[in-house]
């Protein structure tokens, strides 16, 4: 027998209380009695009796009893007695049902998630009626689905509407949420259920403090292999050709083969047959020659239990070269400069067919003023002083170049000094411009960041010393990247999963341009997701599939997050942890609720005290019992 809603201690406390306010109601003295008459004037007043000390006394004590048996019982119903089990049967359990990304996965006709299912139906049936389940929803994060719910119902509908997720398992992460919200609750006697197939994302163990733990097992166990990610990049020799990597990891216990082929939008793009040992990955590397913008696709052609990570899909960006016109007399001399870089596509023209019009990102004037100055960016190489863009000092002869000014982006990288040059023009530096170098703190390269921009050499590079120096291609690779810096933007292009990610980063970087955007169609410029920088790499989590982009300065990195994450250990439960669905006798012993007959019993004592006993219908109803009784008596004798 045991109490549910009350303690012990509680339900005496309100016994003492009850009855103590029921005894001294029936000690108040009743012999004062309000009467009503129609006149108070054939009524003197009464001689004042003298008081007498007497000791008070219950004059209906059947009554009495009556009442404090009645409230008794309805304090019994109350508190809930219940004939048989023990005390706190009812539990609350806290179901974590696995909707990881490998649930989708098939065995036999069903997938694990079905299997899933089935099993925590068949658990929650099994439970009393009066046990209490809270659903959680568990795969990259643990997410309470329901509040503890007695409805089976309500359950019900939870468990069918739960689906797989793009993220892999994080068991430990769940066992510590249903832990918490035990405590929070005060569930110490529910147990923790765990229904799945155990595959996680981490090679972790369920902490030893969480107990009564009971594991239901999906049965299948999938063969699977998949590709777990893919990446791209610009070569470096050449900015056409994206050099592709992907990575297979087979999952299974048995070697794979099978070919993996590329499409770049629908047609085919390369093929290779790749076989990978059981537990083991590997990356195969491809080569594809293209400027265009389009949907590159890699797909392993297996026929496994989980489809979903045999396809890979990203969007590569288009790359058109940046177009320079130049007017040089002697275009022989700036070829070999403008043909280092290979994001350049350099046109040279003859100075008599000058167009400011003309069609081109950039225009380089070699030793040449046009009446008219470009509508373009414009690079002007010793042009003459009287005609120059920015004012000038004076010429210069046997100019030592003294220093470059690193502190701009326009002399990042360039370390050559002590070079002669023969003779040179010094600039008029104004404010806002950009001194690039200098011979003795006169200005003898230039940049003014007007619109459109203008960067001014004082001498020509080819004609000089410097001609033989890395830093005339540097310089020249620097002003375009000013001009035109989406050009030299490098693009990696990376497919992965959902989930915690790290970018590294270069050395270097300005961790004061660094963005992380989620493209989101209903956000013009994308959303802001949080993230961190440790060291020389960022940080930040993507919880569902979508694109981000990590801007930096000069670099951008996409990810396609459509992969689905796959956990690539298996869970090794402790001995401790129970398995399969528990039986009755396990749960709960019977029980018989008896509050209602309580209830019942307690208002039918308060009805008969008040038919016996309310207002005098008891005394006159034993009087006219007993005059009944002896009329039938004397008739009779």
């Amino acid at each position: 027998m045991s109490l549910l809603n009350l303690g012990l201690g509680e339900l005496m406390a309100l016994i003492a209380g009850v009855s103590g306010v029921l005894v001294a109601l029936y000690l108040l003295d009743r012999s004062k009695r309000k009467q009503v008459v129609a006149t108070l004037r054939f009524w003197t007043n009464a001689p004042t009796p003298e008081e007498r000390k007497h000791r008070k006394r219950i004059q209906q004590p059947l009554s009495l009893l009556l009442q404090l048996l009645s409230m008794i019982l309805l304090l019994l119903a109350i508190a809930q007695l219940r004939w048989g089990g023990q005390a706190g049967t009812e539990r609350d359990h806290v179901l974590l049902l696995d909707t990881s990304a490998w649930m989708a996965a098939r065995s036999g006709q069903n997938t694990l998630m079905d299997e899933a299912r089935t099993l925590a139906r068949s658990y929650v049936n099994s439970l009393p009626s009066s046990d209490r389940v809270m659903l959680v929803r568990a795969d990259g994060l643990a997410t309470p689905v329901t509040q503890y719910e007695s409805n089976r119902k309500n359950l019900e509908n939870a468990i069918a509407n739960s689906k797989p997720s793009s993220a892999a398992l994080r068991l430990d992460d769940a066992f510590e949420f249903a832990q918490h919200a035990q405590k929070l609750h005060g569930a110490t006697n529910g147990e923790i259920v765990y229904i799945g197939p155990g595959r996680i994302a981490d090679s972790d163990s369920m902490s030893p403090a969480i107990v009564n733990t009971r594991w239901l097992a999906t049965k299948g166990s999938p063969e699977n292999c998949g590709i777990r990610k893919m990446g791209l990049r610009r070569a470096p020799a050449d900015a056409g050709i994206w050099e592709i990597f992907v990575a297979i990891k087979n999952y299974g216990a048995r070697d794979c083969t099978a070919p993996l082929a590329l499409q770049f939008g629908g047609a085919p793009a390369g093929s290779r047959v790749v076989t990978v040992k059981a537990g083991a990955e590997q990356e195969v590397t491809f080569n594809w020659k293209t400027r265009a913008a389009g949907w590159l696709e890699a797909r392993f052609l297996t026929k496994d239990a989980f489809p979903l990570d045999d396809r890979a899909i990203v969007e590569l960006p288009s790359q058109q070269p940046l177009r320079v016109l130049v007017y040089s007399a002697e275009p022989d001399l700036l070829k070999p400069v403008l043909a280092a870089n290979p994001y350049v596509e350099a046109v040279f023209e003859n100075p008599a067919k000058y167009d400011a019009n003309a069609q081109a990102a950039v225009v380089i004037l070699d030793h040449f003023a046009p009446p008219t100055p470009p509508k373009a960016d414009s690079i002007w190489i010793e042009p003459p002083a009287a005609k120059s863009p920015i004012g000038t000092k004076a010429t210069k002869s046997n100019a030592k170049l003294s220093q470059w000014h690193a502190e701009n982006v326009l002399g990042a990288g360039l370390r050559t000094k002590g070079t002669i040059i023969d003779s040179t023009l010094t600039f008029n530096p104004q404010p806002n411009d950009l001194i690039v170098a200098d011979s003795d703190g006169q200005a003898v390269i230039l940049a003014r960041p007007s619109s459109p921009k203008i960067a001014v050499f004082g001498f020509h590079p080819a004609r000089t010393a410097m001609k033989y120096e890395l830093a005339t291609p540097l310089v020249f690779a620097n002003f375009l990247r000013w001009m035109a810096p989406q050009l030299f933007r490098r693009w990696e292009v990376n497919a992965g999963s959902v989930g915690a990610i790290s970018v590294p980063l270069e050395k270097g970087f300005d961790p004061a341009s660094v963005r992380v955007l989620s493209e989101d169609p209903g956000i013009k410029n994308g959303a802001q997701l949080p993230f961190t920088i440790e060291g020389q790499t960022v940080k930040f989590f993507a919880g569902s599939p979508g694109i981000v982009r990590v801007l930096t300065s000069d670099r951008e990195m996409v990810y396609s997050l459509t992969l689905p994450d796959v956990g690539e250990y298996l869970w090794k439960a402790p001995a401790a942890v129970r398995k399969g669905i528990p039986k009755w006798n396990e749960t709960a012993v019977s029980a018989t609720d008896l509050w209602m007959w309580f209830a019942l019993a307690g208002g039918l004592g308060l009805l008969a005290d008040w038919f016996l006993f309310g207002r005098g219908r008891g005394s006159r109803f034993l009087s006219n019992a007993a005059s009944a009784a002896r009329t039938s008596w004397r008739k009779a004798s």
